[in-house]
């Protein structure tokens, strides 16, 4: 029997009640961003061809984040080392955010993680990181809906 290699991704998504101009610029725009979920901070705006660091309060040590493409209020293309039981891995990621506006005036967000090592390590880890960007599109929406931090105090 022949092994069967996964394509080991996921993708997670959450609407929020904004216009998918507001929505986009408070994941594109530093400021914002570290309002709610870089609680470490952001150096820099998400545009093509740049890359910025991302730090965690709670996952302390900031790391390159490469922005390969963006479209205005409809995608965001990121890429970053993988992350295995706490330590660098030698393959990068592709992290895909999706913008798209509803009928009803809202913006549905999309976030597929995709790259992961079909192996017991990269499975496990891929667990971690899509419980973040779950937790991410939560307080995207209370920060962009009510300017709610959820990520405040949370894991310290």
């Amino acid at each position: 029997m022949e092994d069967l290699k996964l394509d080991l991704k996921y993708k997670v998504m959450i609407h929020v009640g904004r216009p998918v101009g507001e929505v986009f610029e408070a994941v594109a725009d530093p400021k914002q961003l570290s309002s709610y979920f870089t609680t470490g901070g952001a150096s820099g705006r998400l545009e093509e061809g740049k890359t910025v660091m991302w730090d965690f309060a709670d996952f302390p040590g900031a790391f390159p984040v490469e922005v390969g493409e963006v479209i205005k209020d409809q995608k965001i293309v990121l890429s970053w080392a993988a992350n295995e039981g706490g330590k660098p891995a030698d393959y990068k990621l592709t992290v895909t955010m999706s913008f798209k506006p509803t009928d009803d005036g809202r913006t549905l967000v999309e976030i597929e993680e995709r790259g992961w090592h079909d192996s017991e390590a990269g499975l496990k880890s891929s667990y971690g990181n899509c419980m973040g960007w779950s937790q991410m599109l939560c307080a995207l929406k209370a920060w962009v809906e009510y300017g709610i931090n959820l990520r405040e105090g949370a894991y310290k």
